[in-house]
């Protein structure tokens, strides 16, 4: 449970089933709105229901149990790690969870423990369109930043050096934004903030996982749903020499994580 949003997953049999999502003005209303769906949709009765996991930021105004079925709640980044870990079967990882802003937590068999965070994410990311491009739609922004070109916005190597440096291609990045201009294109602006704000968690999960030997991450939240993902990420890859792994389910992580906490109590 988000402040607006509800992620619900149904755990049938030990396997996640039929995650949906819901947004409403508030978390009760968004927490019911989806049990109601959920219980619509695959033509389930509250008696068939065992048990409810709660877990999110949400959860928090949500007293006593749900329909009057049994209610637990699960601390939200053991849920991250565990959804994660069984989405992507990794049992040593950093889950990169992107949502408001962005948790690091690092997953190393049973042991889950979560390591830091940036005030960096969907928040950011809606914030600056809305200053920026007068809406807050991340979807008419990445769709705006499909036609856009970062080379308008950002400063790259090669920008500024006629040769590699050390480590660094000429097509990394310099600096975010310092090649923008004051007649900037929607198109471009867009493609700088998305660009911005992965490029920063990217790099920050990196930065997160020195010293631990863990080379793999694991990407959830509804970030990861972005087409500018499957470019920016693999860019880092070969630049830190690490995995990105974005999950089948890597929205609904949270949700299955907290329904996998009550099957193994």
């Amino acid at each position: 449970m988000g402040i607006s949003t509800t992620k619900i997953v149904g755990l049938r049999e030990g396997k996640p089933s039929a995650p949906i999502r819901i947004s409403a003005v508030d978390p009760i209303t968004s927490l019911y709105g989806a049990f109601g769906k959920y219980l619509h949709d695959n033509d389930l009765q509250l008696e068939e229901i065992d048990h409810v996991m709660l877990t999110g930021v949400g959860a928090n105004y949500v007293k006593g149990d749900v329909y009057g079925v049994a209610t637990s709640r699960c601390d939200e980044f053991i849920a991250d790690a565990l959804g994660a870990r069984y989405e992507s079967h990794l049992d040593h990882a950093i889950v990169v969870s992107m949502g408001t802003g962005t948790s690091f937590v690092m997953c190393n068999g049973g042991e889950i423990t979560h390591i830091g965070g940036i005030g960096i994410g969907g928040g950011t990311l809606q914030g600056l369109s809305r200053i920026m491009l007068n809406t807050s739609d991340i979807k008419q922004v990445s769709a705006l930043a499909m036609q856009g070109d970062i080379k308008h916005i950002n400063l790259l190597i090669g920008d500024i050096s006629a040769q590699p440096l050390p480590g660094l291609p000429m097509e990394a990045t310099a600096s975010l934004f310092a090649r923008a201009k004051n007649d900037a294109s929607r198109e471009d602006i867009a493609c700088g903030i998305i660009s911005m704000v992965l490029q920063s968690i990217g790099s920050s999960a990196v930065l997160a996982a020195q010293g631990t030997g863990c080379r793999d991450m694991v990407l959830i939240g509804n970030l990861s749903l972005l087409p500018q993902c499957k470019e920016i990420f693999p860019a880092l890859e070969k630049l830190y020499n690490v995995r990105f792994h974005i999950p089948k389910y890597s929205q609904f992580c949270t949700a299955i994580g907290a329904a996998l906490a009550y099957k193994g109590k």
